[in-house]
């Protein structure tokens, strides 16, 4: 190629990332940016081309550099030449190194993944630091394209479809951290080429060739497969992820208007009124649900579309359904509202018990938090039910003077289907109930014994029977 082509090539290049920075309002002037590089051959690409335009944007540069102590003398080579690009450069640059491999093994999780965490979260501690808010990566139209795939190998919802942003702000740390890809409308051939004529040499990855890693695996061999079924796949996975993003952001527009008046925060906990959500579109829903996750603990990533799947199956059960989630979440499901959290107190489906309290049969008896409704039927009125807080009893067996209480020491009952009696503490920790929540689940008893342990089982001594002559119906609900 002559050296017109050469520099009428880098120049569109610079101009378009330019025009994508602006486009999409990635940088702020007056402000210093930091720049992540590795040392190949995108994030050369990127530094180089951010030197030329920081007049322009009217920015100043601070390059930060990882050493992930995964490839031996390799990194300890790319991290030299970083510096010694940065020095050529005159640009200020930060290196450093963890142990990602120590990092893998405490948190039990792909050494891909341990990478990224500790990358991240070493670039937001540098960020605040010198007092910076973004942080550039090198993120290619390559990278787009795999990330997409992965998002569908793995089961994503509409927000994976759309792939990698311009910008996003994430929590690492406890600090916020912008990180903005200037480069996602270029390909890793630009970059490489750009590298080339500026006689950048960066470094090469070897790593990058290894099948272990799933995005090596659809870099390698997945899209290379693609191609043959339509050589077009990239521009479509890209129009794809378009639509998706069109998609998100009218949803976007109304989860942010439910807020308030469906969903609501209170300290960790989303709390999401039952019959507003039930009504809203299946689309909505999901959307809220993954809305409520990312305010709570800050991001998606261990949240998949299995699991927002798991919720949307639950959302009409009885209350007292418990679904537990990624992170020490759980989404539970009470009679007017919807919980999602992690402090297994606030959780709770149940009120504090604070006194005993003799029930009215038949009649309806009120206590904090509950409406017990008791009432005496025939053998027609019996229904099959689902409802853990609807049970029938013989009347004659367990008779009519009834309280309510919560456990005591030393409680004992026989749970229906066992022979013997069983300690409710005991009962209760087989159950898996949160030891939380277990001095507020109402016990029904009588001067013999216990007859329910209510939202799990009755005792086996009072069970309806072909012999019953009375049926006494007991109905909690909250109110």
């Amino acid at each position: 190629m002559s050296q017109s082509n050469q520099s009428h090539r880098q120049e569109l290049l610079e101009s378009r990332v330019l025009r994508f920075i602006r486009e999409h309002h990635l940088v702020s002037a007056q402000h210093c940016l930091l720049v992540a590089v590795s040392g190949g051959p995108d994030s050369v690409c990127l530094l180089h081309i951010l030197d030329k335009l920081k007049e322009g944007l009217g920015i100043s540069l601070q390059v930060v550099h990882l050493n992930h102590l995964l490839r031996g003398a390799d990194s300890e080579a790319d991290a030299r030449y970083v510096a010694d690009l940065t020095h050529r450069l005159g640009i200020p640059v930060t290196v450093d190194q963890r142990e990602v491999k120590a990092y893998q093994s405490q948190q039990h999780c792909s050494l891909e993944e341990a990478a990224r965490e500790v990358r991240y979260a070493f670039l937001a501690e540098v960020a605040r630091d010198i007092g910076a808010n973004q942080v550039a990566v090198g993120h290619t139209v390559d990278d787009q394209i795999e990330t997409i795939l992965m998002h569908l190998i793995r089961g994503t919802g509409i927000r994976g479809l759309r792939g990698l942003q311009p910008n996003i702000s994430r929590q690492f740390s406890g600090s916020s951290l912008t990180i903005i890809r200037p480069l996602l409308e270029v390909n890793r051939e630009e970059t490489t080429g750009y590298c080339h004529d500026h006689r950048l040499a960066p470094k090469s990855d070897a790593s990058n060739l290894s099948l272990s890693p799933l995005r090596n695996r659809i870099r390698h061999q997945l899209l290379p497969l693609l191609k043959n079924y339509n050589p077009r796949v990239a521009e479509a996975l890209l129009r794809t992820a378009r639509l998706a993003s069109d998609g998100l952001a009218f949803l976007d527009g109304e989860s942010t208007r439910l807020w308030g008046e469906i969903a609501r925060r209170e300290g960790d906990t989303v709390i999401l009124d039952k019959k507003g959500f039930l009504e809203l579109p299946p689309a909505l829903k999901r959307h809220l649900l993954r809305d409520a996750v990312e305010k709570l603990v800050g991001n998606l990533k261990d949240i998949e579309a299995r699991h927002i799947e798991e919720i949307m199956d639950a959302l009409t059960k009885p209350a007292g359904k418990r679904i537990s989630l990624p992170g020490g979440l759980i989404f539970s499901v009470e009679y007017d509202q919807y919980r999602l959290g992690s402090d297994p107190v606030v959780l709770s489906p149940f009120p504090v018990l604070e006194e005993e309290l003799v029930l009215k049969i038949p009649g309806e008896t009120r206590l904090p938090g509950w409406r017990i409704e008791a009432s005496v039927i025939d053998r027609q009125q019996m229904t099959e039910s689902d409802d853990d807080f609807t049970a029938y009893f013989d009347l004659d067996k367990a008779g009519d003077k009834l309280s309510v209480r919560s456990r005591q020491h030393g409680d004992k009952f026989q749970p229906l289907g066992m022979n013997q009696p069983k300690k409710v503490g005991e009962f209760m920790i087989d159950a898996k109930i949160p030891q939380s929540w277990r001095q507020r689940i109402p016990i029904v008893c009588s001067p013999e014994h216990i007859l329910w342990v209510v939202g799990w089982r009755i005792d086996e001594r009072v069970k309806v029977t072909d012999a019953t002559k009375q049926r006494l119906c007991l109905k909690f609900e909250r109110g």
